[in-house]
């Protein structure tokens, strides 16, 4: 039997959106029921807030959830696979390694002018590494640096292409061409979703 969460949000999925009170009334629990199995399955993800409808007089305004982005689902990661396969059809392996460092360019810089690679070799190495980790974290990487007796390394808790990468091994050269460009050191992939400690894969670079 589901549970009152599960049928919640196949409630949600039915009519597209709901609020507490609609959850009360559908499920017959009580209102503050509602709210506390609507905080969890937002805590966790499964829901957002869609939109918020003033209440009456001078009431809390409503608010309306729908199913998250990651509940419904979409297709991106079919669509890029697709892409950078067409995209990289007619390219000479010159052309493909200057557009994936491109890539990994625009993706250190954020859109901006410069080369942060060039110019943080004046900078501290230890701060390079944490303004590299800092950049990796806006990007979904889940980063964090070791120190090691051969040199650091950047362990990624999270591979944000994971839906695509076992078939597209040249995003794993987009994150080393990444680092190279912000510490100005040679990256080498030393684990690639490998299972952790707690079972969670990780990848991780050795900076030389």
């Amino acid at each position: 039997m589901p549970t009152s969460r599960q049928q919640i949000l196949a409630y949600i999925r039915k009519h597209g959106a709901a609020c507490a009170a609609d959850i009360s009334s559908a499920m017959q629990m009580t209102p503050a029921n509602a709210r506390h199995h609507l905080a969890h399955l937002e805590a966790n993800g499964l829901i957002e807030v869609v939109y918020q409808r003033h209440a009456e007089g001078r009431g809390r305004p409503v608010s309306i959830y729908g199913l998250s982005r990651a509940a419904r689902g979409d297709n991106l990661e079919h669509l890029a696979g697709v892409m950078l396969d067409l995209w990289q059809a007619e390219l000479s392996p010159e052309k493909r390694e200057r557009l994936l460092r491109g890539v990994a360019h625009s993706l250190a810089t954020g859109g901006r002018t410069g080369s942060p690679g060039a110019t943080g070799q004046a900078v501290a190495l230890t701060r390079r590494l944490a303004q590299t980790v800092d950049r990796l974290n806006v990007l979904q990487y889940q980063a964090r640096w070791e120190a090691g007796a051969a040199g650091p390394r950047i362990i990624l808790g999270h591979c944000p292409y994971a839906g695509i990468v076992e078939s597209h091994a040249e995003l794993c050269r987009v994150d080393a061409f990444f680092l190279e460009e912000c510490l100005g050191m040679s990256a080498h992939l030393t684990a690639k979703l490998e299972p952790g400690r707690q079972g969670l894969p990780f990848c991780s670079f050795a900076l030389i």
